[in-house]
């Protein structure tokens, strides 16, 4: 009797025993998960809510990885650079194309050619927001998700000015935007925001360049001329404006939702906007114009990349890799919010054949990505503030453009 009690009662301590020493063993399989962290900055809270949900799918698929999200909600970029000087930055970060070049420069970003696969597909990219990332034939991130421009047009407008298609060409949409114009109804043909990132293409159409080698190059007649027709069309024509000037801000979408234009040239952003604020509004959407017979539109994108002093640089592949991957893409652009650029993904989410978003998804292909290296910062900022003046006819484009270009070039040898 007193065997089988001390039997049992060893039992007993046996299995607390192996109980404990289990527990021990599932702390030590803890502690030896490997976390990494990811910056990006903050969106509304659906998209919030399908990164947390990619992430977590991502860390069943890879249990020896904990993915730290680390929101910067202000001055990303700022943020980022100090971090990254001070050796504090996240292993993996959003990089927007436009900000890519000058931080590539810097050593700051890790090549990605090694890690890259023929499993991985590079090929199913869009190619303009993978070049986007590239420097040389090296890559140093990958495009999440982007956007191109797409015509927006007012089907009610439209009918109303007996318009019966959207304009094919710039000099189609300058007529109608002559039709759809009622000044005293602060209702115009064309809602524009007067913005170097939303003219990029228009402005080399004729064969001149905003940067060269560079330095910046857009005061040349061939840009001057391209770009004229914008300023006609406010100016002499009277048949465009700036949402400030009908009282919508910066937001060409909320100008276009009010019904103070009948056209706009936005974002894929537009539609959930659109969606939200005007559910009533029927409108469509259409590839941009044609400008010298040839199709384009800008593209705007945003890219995974990983810091080249991280610690955990494996693990940070397969964060990046699974998050550009099909998979952890489709669920990511889902919802619509952005467009993902990988064709296939488009292609099974539909978006290719959407009524809304399909103008934009064919423009990816010839799509001007808003890049065009580390001195277009200086470029833009100079650019657009001389613009403007144009713009509102206060001085001409010539004269405007030349002082613009001087400045921005006394910028660039400064920081050389």
């Amino acid at each position: 009797m007193r065997r089988t009690k001390w039997l049992s009662t060893l039992s007993i301590s046996s299995l607390l025993l192996a109980t404990i020493l289990s527990g021990c063993g599932n702390e030590e399989s803890q502690s030896e998960k490997t976390e990494i962290v990811l910056s990006g900055w903050g969106g509304n809270p659906t998209e919030k809510k399908l990164l947390d949900e990619v992430l977590s799918d991502f860390e069943k698929e890879h249990p020896h990885i904990d993915v730290k999200l680390n929101t910067i909600s202000d001055q990303y970029m700022d943020v980022l650079k100090t971090r990254l000087i001070g050796g504090t930055a996240a292993d993996v970060f959003y990089l927007d194309a436009f900000e890519a070049p000058a931080l590539i420069e810097t050593g700051a970003v890790e090549p990605l050619n090694k890690y890259v696969t023929q499993d991985f597909e590079i090929a199913d990219f869009e190619k303009p927001m993978l070049d986007a990332f590239k420097k040389g034939e090296e890559l140093y991130g990958l495009p999440k998700d982007y956007s191109t421009l797409a015509l927006f047009y007012n089907k009610k407008m439209f009918k109303e000015a007996g318009i019966t298609e959207p304009p094919q060409t710039w000099e189609e949409m300058e007529l109608a935007a002559k039709k759809l114009t009622d000044q005293e109804k602060q209702v115009y043909g064309l809602g524009m925001l007067p913005q170097i990132e939303r003219m990029y293409y228009m402005a080399e159409s004729r064969g001149g360049q905003v940067i060269t080698d560079g330095r910046a190059t857009f005061a040349d007649d061939k840009v001057v001329d391209a770009i004229q027709p914008v300023v006609d069309m406010h100016v002499k024509d009277k048949t465009a404006a700036t949402p400030s000037e009908v009282g919508a801000g910066q937001s060409a979408g909320e100008m276009f939702g009010r019904g103070n234009a009948a056209m706009v040239m936005e974002g894929n952003w537009n539609i959930p906007f659109l969606e939200d604020t005007f559910p009533e509004l029927d409108y469509g959407t259409a590839e941009l114009p044609t400008i010298n017979g040839k199709k384009g539109t800008m593209s705007f994108t945003v890219g995974y990349a990983m810091n080249a002093e991280s610690e955990y640089k494996k693990e940070s592949w397969e964060l990046i890799e699974y998050l550009t991957g099909k998979e952890g893409m489709k669920k990511w652009t889902s919802k619509g919010f952005a467009l993902p650029t990988r064709k296939s993904v488009a292609a099974e989410l539909g978006f290719d054949q959407d009524k809304l978003r399909g103008p934009l998804v064919s423009g990816a292909e010839y799509a001007t990505v808003w890049q065009d290296g580390p001195t277009l910062p200086i470029v833009m900022n100079n650019f657009n503030n001389q613009f403007l003046s144009a713009y509102l006819g206060d001085r001409p484009l010539k004269e405007a453009l030349n002082d613009a270009e001087k400045q921005a070039n006394r910028e660039i040898k400064v920081t050389e």
